[in-house]
C-alpha cells in the first residue's frame, strides 16, 4: 500500500523529538487542519483509515504519536506521562508547523488531552469530535484499560500478536475477523530488537496511573468539557457498547451541551475506530460545516 502521509517530527518543550503522520490536504480552497490524537496505548497508525478520507476531503491532518508512543521519544521522566504534558506538547507542533488553528480529533485519551487544550489555549480549537471519551469517564472501563497498560506480553509472532488484541478487544469488535485482528496487531505492535512483536509503547506510561491510586483513577472534566462546548462545534462518537464513555455519562454530556452533535455507532465498544459507515455518515457532514 502506498504511504499517503510524510513523516514529520518536532521537538516537545522539554527536549524530545516526537513523530507525526502528516497528510498532505487534497488540491482546493485552503481549509483548516485536523489534529488526530490517540488512546492511552496506541498511536498515529490507528487513524491509518479514516486519516486519508479526511485529507482527500481537502483538509491536512497530522496524526500525532504522543510522547512514549510510536516514533515518538521516551520521556526519561515517567511522571511526565499526563494529559497537562500531552497537550503543551501539541501546542508546540502547532508553533513548530505555524498552525495557528485547528479541528482536534481526539479519541479515549486523545479527547482529554483535547479537553485539556480548551483550559490552557482555547483559541487554537475550531471544533473538536470526541471519540468515546467525555469529562468523566466510567470506572469498569477505565479500570479494565489501566489493568493491561504497561504490562508485558509474550509475542514471539504476529498470530501471537494478533491473538493478544483480541483477547482485549473481542468485546468492542464482534464483528472482526482474524484478518482485522491481524492489521490491528501491527497497527500497534512493532517488531523489537530480538525480531520479535513488542507493543509500540513506553510501558512506563502506566506508572503516574498507579501512583495516582484508583481515588483518582476518574478525573473531573466538567469544567474544560463546557469551555470546549460553549464557544465551538462539538460531535461526540460513542460506541453502542462502550464501558468507558456510558450511556449515563453521554446523556449528561448532551444535556449541558444541547447544541452537540452526537452520533452512536451500532454494535461497537470502546472505542469506535471511525472507519464505520456510521461514524463517517457524521463526521463528514460535520468537518463540511467547518472552514
Amino acid at each position: 500500500m502506498t504511504q499517503t502521509f510524510a513523516d514529520r517530527r518536532w521537538t516537545s518543550p522539554d527536549g524530545l523529538s516526537l513523530y507525526a503522520r502528516d497528510y498532505p490536504a487534497a488540491s482546493g480552497p485552503a481549509k483548516l487542519p485536523v489534529i488526530a490524537i490517540h488512546g492511552l496505548t496506541r498511536n498515529s497508525a490507528d487513524f491509518d483509515a479514516i486519516a486519508p478520507l479526511i485529507a482527500q476531503s481537502g483538509r491536512r491532518v497530522l496524526a500525532i504519536d504522543v510522547r512514549g508512543r510510536g516514533q515518538s521519544d521516551r520521556a526519561p521522566d515517567p511522571m511526565t506521562y499526563q494529559p497537562l504534558n500531552y497537550a503543551h506538547d501539541v501546542l508546540a507542533l502547532l508553533d513548530q508547523a505555524g498552525v495557528s488553528r485547528a479541528v482536534f480529533l481526539g479519541t479515549s485519551m486523545g479527547g482529554l488531552i483535547t479537553m485539556a487544550l480548551a483550559a490552557i489555549r482555547s483559541k487554537v480549537i475550531a471544533a473538536a469530535i470526541l471519540n468515546d471519551v467525555g469529562p468523566e469517564v466510567a470506572k469498569e472501563g477505565l479500570m479494565r484499560i489501566a489493568a493491561y497498560s504497561g504490562q508485558q506480553v509474550d509475542t514471539p509472532g504476529w498470530p501471537e500478536a494478533a491473538a493478544y488484541m483480541k483477547s482485549l478487544n473481542a468485546v468492542a469488535f464482534p464483528h472482526y475477523t482474524d484478518a482485522d485482528w491481524d492489521a490491528f496487531a501491527r497497527r500497534t505492535f512493532r517488531i523489537g530488537t530480538e525480531g520479535a512483536p513488542v507493543l509500540n509503547y513506553d510501558p512506563d506510561i502506566a506508572v503516574p496511573i498507579k501512583a495516582a491510586g484508583a481515588k483518582s483513577l476518574v478525573p473531573n472534566l466538567w469544567p474544560m468539557f463546557s469551555r470546549l462546548a460553549k464557544a465551538r462545534p462539538v460531535l461526540l462518537v460513542r460506541g453502542q457498547t462502550s464501558d468507558l464513555l456510558s450511556e449515563a455519562i453521554a446523556a449528561k454530556m448532551r444535556k449541558r451541551a444541547p447544541k452537540m452533535d452526537f452520533v452512536e455507532v451500532p454494535g461497537v465498544g470502546h472505542a469506535p475506530m471511525l472507519d464505520e459507515p456510521d461514524a463517517k455518515a457524521a463526521i463528514f457532514p460535520f468537518l463540511g460545516e467547518l472552514p
